[in-house]
């Protein structure tokens, strides 16, 4: 739990205080843009990455609010979703929760890509910092923002995956519905 508690406090609280701080000035000018950087890790899983992608959703939950509540006020939020860029992401910087030989079956592939990704990503982070500003530049940018062709690839594949069992699905969702003209 400690460890968990502290990626959700420096990947999630440590934007939450961002915005609280940030907040105030921006809806007094009635003008800005949040920028809330989150991963491509906030629409896709990955084993192995629970704790990154649960603190990433959350991040996600909290900024389709604001986007939504700042509007009147003139401020944007552009929601980035990168997905890898040499950023270090993968280094020896990075927080690596413990090995449980249980899961290996399940996350070893992963684990051993993040391990030997550094410095071999695909994304430059000078182009995505170019493209965010170019986003926040523009009117019409939108809420969700992907970077690199493996983010749009990804959240491609799940929007659809997702789409997909929900058609599936359908009829057994709506028929939750309760029948509440019945008397008795």
């Amino acid at each position: 739990m400690a460890e968990l508690r502290a990626i959700m406090d420096v990947m999630f609280f440590g934007a939450v205080a961002v915005t609280k701080a940030v907040l105030p000035h921006l809806r007094s000018r009635q003008s800005g843009t949040f920028v809330q950087i989150r991963s491509v890790g906030g629409q896709v899983t990955m084993p192995g990455f629970g704790a990154y992608c649960a603190a990433k959703f959350a991040l996600e939950g909290l900024s389709g609010s604001l986007a939504a509540e700042v509007a009147p006020f003139g401020v944007r939020v552009l929601i980035v979703e990168p997905g890898a860029f040499r950023t270090g992401f993968g280094g020896g910087g990075m927080h690596r929760s413990r090995t449980i030989d249980a899961y290996g079956i399940s996350n070893a592939q992963t684990r051993a890509a993040v391990e030997t990704m550094d410095g071999s990503q695909p994304g430059d982070p000078a182009k995505a910092a170019a493209a965010i500003l170019a986003a926040v530049d523009d009117p019409d940018a939108p809420l969700h923002l992907a970077l690199g062709e493996d983010a749009v690839e990804a959240i491609a594949a799940a929007q659809a995956s997702r789409a997909a069992d929900l058609r599936a699905w359908e009829k057994v969702s709506r028929g939750t519905a309760g029948d509440w003209s019945r008397t008795g």
